[in-house]
């Protein structure tokens, strides 16, 4: 993933309506196209936590009292950036609009055949 946080820093985070017949584009089938964005989707969202997780876990402080709360304010502003990314939905289905992502679909004979 290539520096997804920089990129999406000029997204809009509110969901937007799109043209039907410009997110089909040359395979005219919706149901394709929502697949590769839907499976992209997944992976920046997989991405996205493990990223979180890991710069969290930097301030993790292992206590045995369960009652102790400890705020760290670079914690609160890690947190606070990744809630303002927009939704791995969103980022996904503009990186299919621009024509940043590659994909390729498995051999749809076979799926024929077995009807």
């Amino acid at each position: 993933m290539k520096d997804i946080k920089s990129k999406v820093q000029s997204l809009n985070p509110s969901i937007q309506p799109k043209d039907m017949d410009v997110m089909i584009g040359e395979h005219r089938n919706i149901y394709e196209t929502l697949a590769v964005i839907t499976k992209r989707a997944r992976q920046v969202n997989v991405d996205l936590k493990k990223e979180l997780y890991q710069k969290l876990e930097e301030f993790a402080e292992t206590t045995d009292a369960i009652e102790e709360i400890h705020e760290n304010k670079e914690q609160i502003e890690i947190s606070k950036f990744y809630e303002r990314i927009p939704n791995s939905v969103i980022i996904s289905m503009d990186e299919y609009l621009n024509d940043e992502l590659h994909y390729r679909f498995t051999d749809k004979k076979k799926y024929f055949e077995e009807d």
